[in-house]
């Protein structure tokens, strides 16, 4: 049951259990417990733990203890995505049922050379905003034996959604609500810039694009604070929220802490990790300052 748009106001925090945090997950984690404050609601966590294979109970409590240290409080239980998979699966079967999703079955590999094979003969090929070459359309046509046919010979696959056949169910424009760093406003969406994006992955399951838009929902997510880095990803998230019948948040893409050479933050930096600034003797009110609260 999706919860009612209409109870307090809840936000989440959402990492991922596949490294330390660092100073860009502070900030991040710091804004939604003071909106939470601000707003009189609640601040839940969710571990987004869909790549089994990374993701570790080892990392997922010291995430929890680097949280706890800098004094957030959130309401139990906390979310895994690794104990959900039947709900995105459930997202995945409806759009398929509606012909809004295929397997596709092209390896990252053969993408790769198909894009460079095109671009060697001077044709542009659209890219995403994060700069990923779209999924090749052919396999949006392929009939429904030869799909099953492939499925059942063992062919690896991913689900991707077909964007023009998603765009079409829509019949309308979509937009967001935005109070973030960036632009705000009333945000018009434009998920035709991602082309056909995975739902589904082969190596793993789920996706993120599809857990995380169940999740919010099912959490009665009212508003969603993340980093300007998943600015663009929102109009693939309200596009499935359209499509699925979920509600749409309020969102907050908040500014990103960026390294000494200018790019976003990774867990691999140990100098910025939270840990390690512990171990220096910093106090969470030092990490305030430092994330500029």
């Amino acid at each position: 049951m999706i919860p009612s748009h209409r109870q307090r106001p809840a936000l989440r925090f959402a990492p991922s259990p596949n490294g330390l945090l660092h100073l860009g997950h502070a900030l991040s984690a710091l804004l939604n417990a003071d909106k939470a404050e601000a707003l009189g609601g609640r601040l839940l966590l969710r571990m987004e733990d869909i790549d089994v294979t990374r993701c570790t109970p080892e990392f997922e409590r010291a995430i929890l203890e680097d949280l706890a240290w800098l004094g957030l409080r959130w309401e139990q239980p906390v979310r895994r995505q690794s104990e959900h998979f039947d709900d995105y699966r459930a997202a995945l079967d409806a759009l398929i049922a509606r012909g809004l999703a295929y397997p596709a079955f092209m390896t990252r590999g053969e993408v790769k050379a198909h894009v460079a094979a095109s671009e060697a003969q001077g044709l542009s090929w659209p890219r995403d905003p994060d700069g990923a070459p779209h999924y090749p359309p052919f396999e949006r046509g392929l009939c429904d034996g030869e799909r099953k046919a492939r499925i059942a010979a063992g062919d690896r696959h991913a689900w991707r959604l077909d964007m023009g056949r998603a765009i079409e169910a829509c019949g309308e424009p979509l937009s967001w609500t935005e109070t973030g760093d960036g632009e705000t406003g009333e945000i018009v969406a434009d998920p035709a810039a991602w082309g056909d994006v995975v739902l589904w992955r082969s190596d793993a399951p789920s996706s993120y694009h599809l857990s995380v838009t169940v999740d919010d929902a099912r959490q009665g997510i009212t508003h969603v604070v993340r980093g300007l880095d998943l600015f663009h990803a929102t109009s693939v998230h309200r596009l499935l929220q359209r499509l699925l019948d979920l509600p749409a948040p309020v969102y907050h893409h908040h500014r990103l802490i960026l390294g000494t050479d200018g790019r976003k933050l990774s867990k691999s930096e140990g100098d910025t990790g939270l840990r390690e600034l512990r171990r220096q003797g910093l106090t969470s009110t030092d990490i305030r300052r430092l994330v500029g609260l």
